[in-house]
């Protein structure tokens, strides 16, 4: 019914490839309840992300946070040159749901979805818990053809 949600929710909101439980909540939703929209939805201020952009340890979750640290690092010039600490931290959460956005449509779940001719796209948005605003962040993708031919499943 509009305005039901199914929810999964970790550290940072990633998505790894190799996450059997976001994968099958992720499944689970496609396919068996017939989801039309995936919502990464971030917010600013994320712990995570900020830990990830520090050189220090925080325990086990290094590893999990190692993928943000990945993005930290291909973003790092450009978030180098925005001068205040807190607007950085803010773009980087921004570029975090960008991708996971990504990471979700290279799954074979979504593809597959979308190869079926399934209605289903996938969104990024970003919530100011400063504000309580939503923001979309103009990132939304709504078959294969929308992402990089690299991570295509099928022709």
């Amino acid at each position: 019914m509009p305005g039901e949600l199914f929810v999964h929710r970790n550290v940072a909101n990633a998505v790894i490839h190799t996450d059997l439980n976001c994968l099958s909540v992720i499944q689970y939703a496609v396919d068996v309840l017939k989801v039309e929209h995936i919502i990464v939805c971030g917010h600013y201020g994320c712990g995570g992300v900020q830990a990830a952009m520090q050189n220090r340890s925080f325990g086990i979750v290094d590893y999990w946070l190692r993928h943000l640290k990945d993005l930290y690092q291909k973003h790092h010039h450009a978030l180098e040159q925005i001068p205040d600490r807190e607007q950085r931290w803010d773009r980087m959460c921004e570029l975090n749901v960008i991708e996971q956005v990504y990471n979700v449509c290279h799954t074979n779940i979504v593809q597959s979805a979308w190869e079926r001719g399934q209605p289903l796209s996938v969104h990024g948005w970003i919530y100011s818990i400063k504000d309580g605003l939503l923001r979309d962040l103009g990132v939304k993708f709504e078959s294969t053809e929308e992402i990089s031919k690299l991570y295509r499943m099928s022709e």
